[in-house]
């Protein structure tokens, strides 16, 4: 009889307990729609500005996820997708320096690269597309779950002067603007 009694305790909590995780769940998965500006290379994630510097001729800017931010990667740029590696790796925090050799996937464009990376909790990056698929600013182009990163490697033609976004930054994927073309 008093186990019966602690099942009629424990069942409503357990209850309670799916029904919270499940909400977590969903409301995780969110997918809102976004308007991009009319110009500007996007930030692919919402999240914040961790990484920002020189690599060679090309800037890298890096946008790091916190599990409260909205996963789905958008398009920073309009063209055609040139290829998408995945690169199989680590788990480490996607803020840390190993994270540099973390699980990650290349969405490659003619002279543009966006990088997802995984963290400890985002084991697993969805991409949306593919080689020869041709993408417009802001679209959908990837999700990653539960927490992680985001870089963008931009064209050579780019210096740190075009860079409108500085580390610390709140930005929003297909709408934050991380760098203008001021060759063009």
């Amino acid at each position: 009889m008093a186990l019966g009694g602690l099942g009629l305790v424990f069942a409503p909590i357990w209850g309670l307990f799916g029904l919270v995780l499940g909400g977590f769940v969903v409301w995780f998965h969110r997918d809102p729609d976004r308007e991009p500006p009319d110009s500007g290379v996007l930030s692919p994630a919402d999240g914040t500005v961790t990484v920002l510097r020189t690599e060679g001729d090309r800037v890298r800017v890096g946008v790091f996820m916190n599990v409260t931010d909205v996963h789905v990667n958008r398009s920073p740029v309009a063209g055609e997708i040139t290829g998408v590696e995945h690169v199989p790796g680590g788990h480490w925090p996607a803020f840390s320096k190993e994270a540099e050799r973390n699980e990650r996937l290349h969405i490659d464009y003619e002279e543009l690269r966006v990088t997802l990376i995984a963290g400890t909790v985002a084991r697993r990056i969805h991409p949306h597309v593919q080689s020869g698929a041709t993408v417009s600013r802001g679209e959908r182009i990837g999700h990653v779950s539960f927490g992680s990163r985001a870089d963008v490697l931009l064209p050579p033609r780019f210096e740190m002067a075009d860079v409108t976004v500085k580390t610390g930054e709140t930005v929003r994927a297909g709408e934050s603007v991380l760098a203008e073309d001021s060759q063009h």
